[in-house]
């Protein structure tokens, strides 16, 4: 895969490069592509620590109905049923 940089990107590339900080070019796209892919786990782990501080709550006031395992499991067979394209 070949990527285009800016000329400002690509200058501060080679400056991270050049200043010892990485060993190549290759390093330093390597560290950048690992911390975003970090940055997007940590967001995903903020919105799942939302979804159930906000089930909480609904616990909490009492608005949560109560467990069917079956109808649980018959929703998750429809869902199946629907996305593999069966009747």
């Amino acid at each position: 895969m070949a990527i285009q940089l800016t000329g400002e990107h690509e200058q501060f590339v080679r400056s991270l490069v050049q200043d010892g900080d990485f060993a190549s070019e290759d390093e330093v796209i390597d560290t950048a592509l690992r911390l975003l892919r970090e940055h997007d786990e940590e967001a995903m782990l903020a919105e799942l620590r939302r979804e159930v501080a906000l089930g909480i709550e609904e616990a909490d006031r009492g608005e949560l109905a109560p467990f069917d395992p079956l109808a649980t499991l018959e929703r998750i067979r429809k869902r199946r049923a629907s996305s593999q394209g069966t009747p």
